[in-house]
């Protein structure tokens, strides 16, 4: 309880009034020290100070879900003491990254809110709250999943505490874990109000501020899209389902969120997103390519956006769903140590900008991308066009281990007496990405395939999707597959089809790898990256790495290989975003819970091997050790 007693601290963001200098201000002048959130002008008020409680968690959100996944690794010489017990499992409640109290100050900012807040606000028939309430009620849910990701059983509450008596009688009985918060009252309630508002829509301040700084080598003024600040409802419930292991429920969230409530240009993301290189473009030097390479045109398509501008262009582009900004130095909010801790230093002064070579890269590294991510990124096949003239043009696929190009862009690699270095960039930007359109498609996989549809969770991987499926070329997705993508999960109803486009498109996958996709039209073009083969290649790999277990061709066979496949997809797609361990978690205590294999610990064999790297200081094939200590 005295963890739980520090929560009486939030009542500060509610009572007092923000800073003018902070980057989320809302131009408000006054002091509120008796709220009753009974105006419309106080909504917007009290929606940022929950915002600000959210920049609080950010840094711990990215080094809890990182340090203790597969795809980093420290520094001896440079690595902070308390990201090392993260990444050895010693961490303790006395490590910074690991305070409860920060997602409480969110959770009693929002029940603050949720009890306060006049939802009978109307300006002739609109309703001028519903979206902020529910989006609350969003941030709320989200807040406790994380605390169940880390901490296994948690104190629940959904009244506001603010008195110090109300914490110290809180009854220990009151708890939540994955599976009951799954069942809860607060789920429930979320679930009936947007079943009473199926309208609802993510709120929109427009930009709430600019803040004006120094960050890296160039003077920069980041804009704050208030609109992606917020966690739509039908994602994070999408999430909590996948994660309970209710995947129908997970689906029909995801569907919801893509047919109903994502913006236009979100759900049309995969006929503007291009790959992560094209053609020539692939920093890969002309003589280390194929003989039969096609230098001039590689894919034959133009995306919109380049996949990693998805890092500089946060309000600009169509992949980012929810993100955190952090301050461009402190006078203007919160500041972040997560682009220092991966080799950038985002708060570079002009002094030291002039003495380094590197401008705002700096020696002092503490967080690299792992040798098992290096691994798998550079065993990666490439797609690409074998070189032909006239009607012989791209017409032929091929393939070549040119690795995935993903890693080449967001990693900057050392060269002669650095040539150990790693730098990543995906926090140039000083943002703490949580949602990605990326991001809830592979959640939308991962559940389709559990749900005995592996084909349509690849054709996320291979072709994206959109009508394309429908077509005689994705011929590796069965009728009735396709009949439930119609019908009881209706991604490819006909109302919905224009909304993920009609003829240009992407799979995940084609993000790093080249052609992946088939083309329709006068010639069919199939590429070697073909449902079988894949799974083929991945069961093989399973029987290589591990002999306890007896790898078939059976139904169950190929989810269990698609569900690694798209491991494997979660780190080449979103590596150093803050979900690595959540992935490898959630995957294994499925894994464990199937009892496909003979093992009948297998997720936990699977997780604990992946981590072996690490030398952990508890034994991960127990579950129990899974967790922080609360």
């Amino acid at each position: 309880m005295k963890k739980l007693a520090i929560i009486f601290m939030a009542v500060c963001t509610l009572c007092g009034s923000f800073s003018c200098s902070d980057m989320l201000d809302v131009d408000s002048e006054r002091q509120v020290f008796d709220p009753e959130l009974n105006h419309k002008t106080d909504s917007l008020f009290y929606a940022v100070g929950i915002l600000q409680a959210m920049q609080e968690l950010a840094d711990q959100y990215v080094f809890q879900g990182e340090m203790r996944g597969d795809l980093v690794k420290t520094n001896k010489e440079y690595t902070d003491t308390m990201l090392t017990q993260l990444a050895t499992f010693t961490a303790t409640p006395a490590n910074r990254y690991d305070s409860i109290y920060r997602y409480y100050r969110v959770i009693n900012n929002c029940n603050y809110y949720i009890a306060h807040r006049d939802t009978a606000l109307y300006t002739g028939a609109m309703n001028m709250v519903k979206d902020e309430y529910i989006a609350v009620k969003a941030i709320r849910l989200w807040a406790y999943l994380q605390l169940v990701r880390n901490y296994r059983e948690v104190p629940y509450f959904t009244e506001p505490l603010t008195k110090i008596s109300e914490i110290v009688n809180f009854p220990a009985s009151r708890t939540v874990t994955l599976a009951t918060l799954a069942t809860s009252d607060m789920v429930q309630d979320l679930e009936q109000d947007i079943q009473r508002y199926p309208s609802f829509a993510t709120p929109n301040y427009g930009n709430l501020n600019v803040s004006v700084g120094t960050p890296g080598s160039k003077n920069t003024a980041k804009t704050v899209s208030s609109r992606l600040l917020m966690i739509p409802a039908n994602v994070v419930l999408g999430d909590l389902y996948l994660e309970s292991g209710d995947y129908d429920k997970a689906v029909s969230h995801y569907v919801n969120y893509f047919t109903k409530q994502a913006p236009a240009v979100a759900t049309n993301f995969f006929s503007t997103y291009a790959t992560s290189r094209r053609g020539n473009a692939m920093g890969i030097s002309t003589t280390a390519l194929p003989s039969n390479w096609s230098l001039n045109d590689n894919l034959n398509v133009s995306g919109t956006y380049d996949w990693s501008s998805i890092f500089t262009t946060v309000n600009s582009t169509n992949d980012i769903i929810t993100y955190i900004p952090m301050a461009v130095n402190r006078t203007q909010g919160a500041i972040t140590n997560v682009p220092k801790a991966f080799g950038y230093n985002y708060y570079a002064t002009a002094a030291e900008l002039a003495a380094s070579e590197d401008g705002a890269y700096i020696d002092q590294i503490q967080v690299m991308p792992s040798d098992a991510y290096m691994a798998l990124s550079d065993s990666t096949d490439y797609y690409y066009f074998v070189i032909g003239t006239g009607s012989n043009a791209r017409k032929t696929v091929a393939q070549a281990k040119l690795g995935d190009q993903r890693m080449r862009s967001i990693v900057r690699m050392g060269e002669g007496e650095d040539s150990t270095k790693m730098w990543v960039r995906k926090y140039e930007n000083g943002n703490i990405i949580l949602y990605r359109t990326s991001t809830v498609l592979l959640h939308l996989a991962e559940a389709l395939n559990r749900l005995d549809m592996p084909d349509a969770a690849f054709a996320i991987l291979k072709d994206g999707l959109g009508q394309q499926l429908l077509g005689t070329n994705a011929d590796y997705v069965t009728e009735a597959t396709r009949q439930k993508l119609q019908t009881t999960y209706p991604l490819l109803a006909q109302v919905n089809l224009e909304r993920f486009g009609a003829t240009a498109y992407f799979g995940i996958h084609m993000h790093g790898a080249g052609m992946t996709r088939d083309f329709n039209g006068t010639d069919s073009i199939h590429t070697p990256y073909r449902l079988d083969t894949i799974v083929g290649m991945k069961m093989k790999e399973l029987a290589r790495n591990f002999p306890e277990i007896t790898v078939g061709t059976t139904r169950q066979d190929t989810i269990n290989a698609i569900e690694d496949l798209l491991c494997d997809e979660y780190a080449l797609e979103c590596a150093f975003e803050g979900t690595r361990y959540f992935d490898l978690m959630r995957m294994a205590r499925h894994k464990n819970a199937d009892r496909l294999y003979a093992v009948p610990n297998f997720g936990s064999l699977w997780l604990a091997r992946k981590l072996a790297y690490k030398k952990p200081a508890v034994d991960l094939t127990v579950e129990d050790n899974w967790y922080l200590k609360y």
